[in-house]
């Protein structure tokens, strides 16, 4: 399962969730307005940005949601 760092407002993330959403891909969502998942996404990826993904099963951490999407769609074919 992937965690997926975002910001209610951010277009890019509600464009990377719709994604997963409607391809029942499962994740946990971070949202950065709570500041220990700010201290999360610092310490696992370096910069707070968002959309950030990370996956732990593969030590994967990308920023960026085409970057995201792209990733996400490899994996699951």
């Amino acid at each position: 399962m992937f965690d997926l760092f975002v910001t209610e407002t951010c277009p890019f993330c509600s464009k990377v969730m719709k994604y997963m959403d409607e391809n029942n891909i499962k994740y946990h969502k971070f949202d950065t307005t709570n500041t220990d998942n700010v201290l999360r996404l610092l310490s696992i990826g370096g910069k707070d940005q968002v959309p950030f993904l990370y996956d732990e099963e593969n030590d994967e951490k990308i920023y960026g949601s085409d970057d995201i999407i792209a990733y996400v769609e490899k994996l699951n074919g």
